[in-house]
């Protein structure tokens, strides 16, 4: 039973995909992607990793059919996905995002060697093949793949991986999910004792009320009290277990991998991490406005993101898809006409419900397929926000879709532009058309904060992550230990302006991203503070800076996150460009205090 809000009702339609969990068309479709394996394995096995290297027309095909492989495996990934996350209460949602796992881990098993045989080819006869123009479609990827030559074991130890994940990560993974998804939270509203999810009680920390905003934060940790050695215990074995391939790897420290995967030079986020803890002082300078506007001596933790003013700025789905398209339309028609498409064909999952999956996601992976939109709609100003958000991620997958399957995923800090800007964009026209000064301040505040969330504390959560890992390092960490850690680093950006409140030690057992993407928070910091500084680029230039930019979506993955960059005039290594961001934070934070005063 869904959770009655204006969104009520929005939900996804996957039967472009498949019609339902035990749809035989999905089993067919696992028998001929393995058929297809063992094809390509028949055929390639043995002819990449040769003297002299192969032939470049050999490698172009080869990587032509791996993509149509790829497309066809993804198709019963991205249902089944989708389906779990839709309710990940009924079983047989989970046992077919078992059994889905299971069959493309043995088909990915049989074609694993490709890749292997790609890197394993000396440098001399691989840079013969990069140099070639028939694979220059390629030469990003291929190029790119070899970064790995180092931390890549045997064909046999890989596959090994590959079959012990199912029981291992991926189950630790989908059981954090379904306890978490599966938490009630009991809290008094209006005199009536009701049953919340997780993501329902997260939002009660923005209620007007400071008595419901105390009682949520309290309810939250009571709940997630008796919870904290499980969820400390699966956070240890998933540390421990990268610890371990981190060793076996070579990997020299827990961020490695991730820098690799996100083609971001380590000094580069060293660089970035370190100009947000420089600009701490804003968000502290900020909060003791805010406890002024709160008429209190100080915030408490659940204080930060109270609506300002008397002014309670909600807004109704159908409104959120207006507001967001005429922003959006503002922009760029193209804009506005691909986000249209979600509201239209049944792209998004909007409404709240027991069982669902929290937070927001945006799956847009294949290239042929429409992406698809999970949201937990609760009438908030902020879930405008979190839609706007995940259409600027729709967007830039339609965009990048002319690129093909290995040359269409974004690294992470660049998939982050599209979904901030559009976030951008909406908050400057909501802010246009609002006239009364109490509804502005209001607005100006929660969009601050909304930034303060995606920069600082999304530092912060990275800085957690390291301090968590340099203790499993040493030992298994106790709740408590983890609890020191968390407040520590979040110490450190409230400073004295704001309480960290009893409970608040246990902050870091609901984030779903220090489970499933360990060190994905500095990309958030990264997009953050990159649109921050294009969206000052776009006030500047005007409709000129807009071919521009959107040259940048429609590249994909097909060039490494500096060159992309770099055509735009940006260098992720200039601490200066880090600070063009904050300045424009400034600029927010500013306009708030006059309004203020």
């Amino acid at each position: 039973m869904s959770i009655p809000t204006s969104a009520t009702g929005i939900t996804w339609d996957l039967s472009d995909l498949f019609v339902s969990y035990d749809d035989p068309a999905l089993t067919a479709a696992l028998d001929q992607a393995t058929t297809e394996a063992a094809v390509f394995a028949d055929i390639y096995r043995g002819t990449i990793n040769v003297p002299g290297g192969p032939e470049a027309i050999h490698l172009r095909e080869g990587l032509e059919r791996l993509e149509a492989l790829y497309d066809a495996t993804a198709r019963p990934a991205v249902f089944a996905s989708l389906l779990f996350a839709a309710d990940t209460s009924k079983a047989e949602h989970r046992d077919l995002q078992q059994r889905v796992d299971q069959r493309l881990t043995a088909i990915h098993n049989q074609i694993l060697f490709f890749d292997l045989e790609w890197l394993a080819l000396n440098d001399t006869d691989a840079q013969r093949l990069l140099d070639d123009p028939i694979l220059a479609p390629y030469r990003h990827y291929l190029h790119s793949a070899r970064r790995y030559k180092l931390h890549t074991l045997s064909e046999p130890e890989e596959q090994l991986l590959n079959e012990r994940d199912i029981t291992g990560v991926q189950a630790w993974r989908q059981f954090y999910t379904e306890l978490t998804s599966a938490l009630s939270f009991p809290i008094e509203l209006d005199g009536e004792l009701q049953q919340l999810p997780l993501d329902s009680i997260l939002n009660l920390l923005r209620h007007p009320q400071r008595s419901v905003r105390q009682q949520a934060h309290t309810q939250l940790y009571a709940v997630l009290g008796p919870q904290a050695q499980t969820l400390a215990y699966i956070y240890n074995t998933l540390m421990q277990d990268q610890l371990t391939l981190n060793r076996l790897r070579h990997y020299p420290d827990p961020m490695a991998q991730r820098h690799l995967e996100n083609q971001i030079e380590p000094q580069a986020v060293a660089t970035m991490m370190e100009v947000v803890e420089q600009n701490y002082g804003i968000a502290q300078t900020y909060f003791k406005l805010k406890a002024r506007l709160l008429n209190l001596p100080r915030l408490a933790i659940y204080d930060q993101y109270a609506p300002v003013g008397t002014v309670h700025v909600q807004r109704t789905y159908p409104e959120a898809r207006a507001l967001i398209l005429e922003a959006f339309g503002r922009f760029d028609p193209r804009f506005r006409d691909t986000a249209a498409r979600f509201f239209e064909e049944g792209w998004i999952d909007a409404e709240v419900r027991p069982g669902k999956r929290g937070g927001a996601f945006c799956n847009g992976y294949p290239p042929t397929l429409h992406p698809y939109v999970l949201c937990n709609y609760t009438d908030d100003l902020r879930d405008v926000m979190t839609v706007a958000h995940e259409l600027g991620h729709g967007i830039h997958f339609v965009l990048a879709s002319r690129q093909t399957l290995l040359n269409y995923f974004p690294s992470l800090p660049l998939a982050e532009t599209a979904s901030v800007f559009g976030e951008i964009l909406v908050f400057e026209h909501l802010l246009e058309q609002e006239q009364d000064p109490q509804a502005q301040l209001a607005l100006l505040c929660s969009k601050i904060e909304d930034i303060f969330a995606t920069v600082f504390r999304q530092n912060v959560l990275t800085r957690f992550e390291q301090a968590a890992f340099d203790g499993r390092s040493q030992q298994r960490l106790t709740p408590e230990q983890l609890g020191e850690r968390w407040l520590a680093a979040n110490g450190r950006y409230y400073g004295d302006a704001v309480e960290q409140t009893p409970g608040y030690e246990l902050g870091w057992s609901y984030i779903p991203h220090f489970i499933n993407t360990p060190f994905y928070c500095y990309s958030y910091v990264f997009g953050e503070l990159l649109v921050l500084a294009l969206y000052s680029m776009y006030r500047e230039q005007g409709q000129s800076f807009v071919p521009r930019y959107m040259a940048l979506l429609e590249a994909g993955g097909s060039q490494s996150p500096a060159d992309l960059l770099a055509a735009l005039g940006v260098d992720p290594h200039d601490r200066g460009f880090w600070q063009q961001g904050f300045n424009e934070l400034q600029r927010l934070v500013e306009r708030a205090q006059a309004l203020a005063g």
